[in-house]
């Protein structure tokens, strides 16, 4: 008796050339869909494992050039990546006079004006870098969701098509039996199969790695505004303001 591993291997072999044609498709969306399965995952995981590390290593560290030196260190932290885009815009105000440092000086006088454009051109620049790591984050994962959506329907159509045929030799033998029906149907149906195995973990993964990208993208917003008080506060406050 034969294995079913070695039946499916027949059927698919014994199969119409659309049908084939269908399942290679559909081989050919299940690799690129783990493929990208397991990059996002290494890399979500990643993102999400050294951003904590920074976050408390930022909240723990009492100058922003500490900090500065610890994000270069963590290259897959999105947080740190918008911390040095930050930071960046931040050096770039030392040419009004404004210290980059986490702690004001008693000699930090400056107009509000510029004191306004240093924070517009903060905010914008982690706008800027929020936006860019999402999509960075977001990449080939819509890829997923285009296989858990047109896979079945890819699979079902080589399902008809071999049904179709079945029953065309089945009109021109004149034989309606089950000995001669089943093979051609069962050979068929292998196309639907192949479409719901490609679909559902491509699926899943669809819907996980998007619930952790909203996840990043929370605390990406969380770390931006809380950066932007302390910059207020801090840094572009000038004493006589400070409360």
């Amino acid at each position: 008796m034969a294995s079913p591993h070695l039946d499916l291997i027949h059927m698919i072999s014994n199969a119409g050339l659309i049908v084939q044609l269908v399942l290679l498709i559909l081989v050919l969306f299940s690799i690129s869909s783990w493929a990208i399965i397991l990059i996002k995952y290494m890399y979500i995981k990643r993102a999400l494992k050294q951003s904590e590390h920074f976050t408390n290593y930022f909240w723990k560290s009492r100058d922003f050039s500490d900090a500065y030196s610890k994000a270069k260190e963590l290259e897959g932290s999105p947080i740190a990546r918008i911390f040095r885009i930050g930071y960046v815009e931040l050096k770039k105000l030392s040419q009004s006079g404004v210290p980059v440092t986490s702690q004001a000086s008693d000699s930090e006088e400056f107009s509000i004006g510029t004191r306004f454009a240093g924070t517009d051109n903060v905010k914008r620049a982690l706008r800027q870098a929020i936006n860019t790591e999402i999509s960075r984050l977001s990449q080939l994962v819509p890829f997923l969701a285009t296989t858990g959506n047109t896979t079945p329907f890819i699979g079902l159509f080589g399902t008809v098509w071999g049904i179709m045929n079945s029953f065309h030799g089945i009109g021109l033998k004149g034989s309606a039996t089950l000995a001669v029906v089943a093979p051609g149907i069962s050979e068929a149906l292998v196309a639907t199969a192949a479409g719901l195995a490609a679909a559902i973990p491509a699926v899943i993964a669809f819907n996980y790695f998007t619930q952790k990208i909203r996840t990043i993208e929370t605390e990406l917003h969380s770390f931006s505004t809380d950066f932007l008080n302390i910059v207020e506060r801090d840094i572009l406050r000038p004493k006589g303001n400070k409360k």
